[in-house]
Parts: structure tokens; C-alpha cells; sequence
């Protein structure tokens, strides 16, 4: 198959998803076309099946605002036609779901049939989507996709309450590459480098937006040091993390928190980790806690959105009310003070196992397919 993916190439989510599933299909002897800004940032590989289109945007003094998305629409056709793609694969519903549509029209005045997957990742629905500005759109752009995915089942039922959709809305949840978490060499030197008197070592990673609530890992984290010798390690950078550092400093744990900045990979350090704190006030799935317990991880994690599809409360470890640091506290002591903690964290890998690329990528592929033979019929 020929497959288009349209991706936002950051440090998300659904960008990281976006290029790990294109990835496994190109291994898999698919040609994968990626077509975003930029190069996504796990694309540093070469493999002779994954090509990138870069979407230029040109600047005009007529334009207050840049044309992406008119940009995208005239890239998505000019790919499609010339590397004769058998479908497009949009992640994340702004404004790629509405581009993809324009495009699939442009092509169909040219005797070009092409089938548009929109996958829903979350904060485009539940956030963004909700927008006035954006509703309208969004929902037309879904109901004209010929397939709509969700990466959770929180995420499926939230979009169904906001939208009046046509369409039957597939999950297909998110996925890791159990491979990347196995085999790392050096993760003793490295836990001594952070961990010298053999602490408990907390991790939190994530985009120090409001809705990550970092605060609340701190003021979890203070309960666990209180009564335990611990490390707090914290992965990602944004918009609070100056109040996050001043927060440390006035409650005297900044001297065993560790502010490591945005990493293009987290398997190793997360390697080292004993506990992961994922406070959130919305989640529609929780890749991080994912990724978190295929390194072994524990996690204690708010009781929102797609975490309970993630973390089985009491096994994995456990979910707690948003907000209330003093019972993820209690939680965390009780997981890390415990002759448990061993089977906390085998049932944290053997959950992750659930989600290995391995037992998502054929539900992907047998929706390819499903659509391509449907698009042969209409042809």
C-alpha cells in the first residue's frame, strides 16, 4: 500500500504515534509518505520506504495570517497525484481533517478517488474542537472522512456527546515499540549518577502545560519525601516551568528534584525510574503513562478521561481524584513502602505488553484495506 500520513511533528502525542505507526508500516513493506512543516522528530533513521513532503507556507503582506492549512490542502494534492497514494491518514483533527477533505475534492474533479482515515487524538476534540470558531468545521471534516478513529474509549464516547456524527467512530488505542525499552546497557551507572544512596527515583514527564497540573506532581512528591528518600526527575519543558522551579524552592525539595528539559527519547532515562506521576486534569489516553510501564514504572495517575483504559487501579498501579496530592501521596508510599512493589511493576509491563505496536499495527492495516477495496468498488 501507498500511505499518506499527516502529522504534526512535534514533541506530542499524536505526532509521536503519527511516526511510529508509518514507521512499522514502512518495515512492514508499505510506502509511507509523511507530509507535515517539518520532519517529524522521530524520523531520524533512514529506510528506503518512508519518503517526507514538507508543506510550505508562503508570506504575502496581504495576509495578516499565514495559509497553512491552504498550504497542506495543495501538498496533500500534489503528493497524492504523483505518488499515486492509495489513502490519507490524518492525525489529529485541526486542521488536517478539513485540508484532507479539500483535498480529496481537488482530487475528485481530476478522476482521483481517495479514501481520508482522521484519527482523534484529544485535545483536538475536547479542547480545541469545542471552539466556536473550529465546531462547525470539525464536524463537517469528520462526517465527510471515510473512517474516524479514537485512541480510547473515553476519547470515542466524548466526541460522540460534543458531535452529531454520522459515522461509526473506531478505537484503535495508542501504542509503544516494546523493543525500545529493552536492553539498555546502562542503567545502573545511570541510576547512581541520580540515585547515589540507592533513593526512590519519581518521574514525571510532559509539556508543563496547565492541564498536566505539574504542580500537583511537586506537592505529591513532597508527601513521598517526607517519609521516603527520594529523587523527583522531571522530563519537558513549557509554560510552568519557572513557577514549577520557585514552587520546589519554597518547599525545599529542590535540592533532589532534577529538571532534565525536553528529550528526543526517554526510554533510557525512564529505565532507571521506580514511580511515575501523571496528575492530569484531562488525558483522553496517557501515552506517557504507557511508556512509563513498559520501563517498569508503577504509575499513580488522576481518574480522567483514557487513564483507567491505561491504568488498572490497584494493579498497575493507581487513580486517584484530580487534585487530590494527598491521597497520590499515600498511594505512592503504599506501592513504593511495600513487599507488593515487585508485582505492581510486573503488572505494569504485562500491561504495557497489551499495547505493543505488534497488536495494534493489523488493526490499521486491515482498515487500509477495508477502505482501498471499497474505493476499488466505487471506481
Amino acid at each position: 500500500m501507498k500511505i499518506g500520513i499527516v502529522c504534526y511533528p512535534t514533541f506530542g502525542g499524536s505526532g509521536v504515534v503519527a511516526t511510529e505507526l508509518g514507521k512499522h508500516l514502512a518495515q512492514k513493506g508499505h510506502q509511507v509518505h509523511f507530509i507535515a512543516y517539518d520532519q517529524p522528530f522521530r524520523l531520524e533513521a533512514f529506510n528506503e520506504n518512508i519518503f517526507y513532503h514538507q508543506v510550505s507556507v508562503a508570506h504575502y503582506p496581504l495576509f495578516e495570517f499565514a495559509h497553512y492549512e491552504s498550504a497542506l490542502t495543495s501538498k496533500l494534492v500534489d503528493v497524492a497525484t504523483f505518488e499515486n497514494l492509495d489513502l490519507l491518514h490524518v492525525h489529529y483533527a485541526i486542521p488536517h481533517a478539513s485540508a484532507a477533505y479539500m483535498a480529496k475534492k481537488i482530487l475528485a474533479s481530476k478522476g482521483i478517488h481517495i479514501p481520508i482515515i482522521t484519527t482523534l487524538h484529544g485535545t483536538d476534540i475536547t479542547l480545541v474542537g469545542k471552539d466556536p470558531s473550529f465546531k462547525p468545521v470539525i464536524h463537517f471534516a469528520m462526517n465527510q472522512s471515510d473512517a474516524i478513529t479514537a485512541v480510547s474509549e473515553s476519547l470515542k464516547q466524548e466526541t460522540l456527546d460534543l458531535f452529531d456524527l454520522q459515522k461509526e467512530i473506531q478505537v484503535i488505542h495508542n501504542f509503544i515499540d516494546l523493543k525500545r525499552y529493552k536492553g539498555l546497557t546502562s542503567t545502573r551507572q545511570l541510576k547512581i549518577k541520580y540515585a547515589p544512596n540507592n533513593e526512590r527515583i519519581i518521574m514525571h514527564a510532559s509539556n508543563f502545560r496547565k492541564v498536566k497540573r505539574v504542580e500537583d506532581v511537586v506537592r505529591t512528591f513532597k508527601e513521598i519525601h517526607d517519609h521516603l528518600p527520594s529523587k523527583l526527575i522531571l522530563i519537558g519543558d513549557g509554560p510552568k516551568r519557572q513557577s514549577i522551579e520557585a514552587m520546589c524552592r519554597e518547599m525545599g525539595t529542590c535540592a533532589d528534584t532534577i529538571f532534565l528539559g525536553k528529550l528526543r527519547t526517554i526510554e533510557e532515562i525512564f529505565s532507571i525510574g521506580d514511580l511515575f506521576l501523571l496528575p492530569s486534569q484531562k488525558e483522553s489516553f496517557g501515552l506517557v503513562a504507557l511508556e512509563a510501564m513498559a520501563s517498569g514504572m508503577p504509575v499513580i495517575s488522576s481518574n480522567v478521561g483514557g487513564l483507567s483504559e491505561v491504568n488498572i487501579d490497584g494493579q498497575t498501579g493507581f487513580l486517584c481524584p484530580v487534585g487530590n496530592t494527598k491521597e497520590m501521596g499515600q498511594k505512592a508510599l503504599e506501592i513504593l513502602s511495600s513487599n507488593h512493589y515487585p508485582t505492581f511493576k510486573q503488572a505494569a509491563l504485562n500491561q504495557a505488553r497489551k499495547f505493543d505496536i505488534l497488536q495494534i499495527l493489523p488493526k490499521y492495516e486491515a482498515l487500509y484495506e477495508q477502505l482501498i477495496q471499497e474505493k476499488h468498488k466505487v471506481a
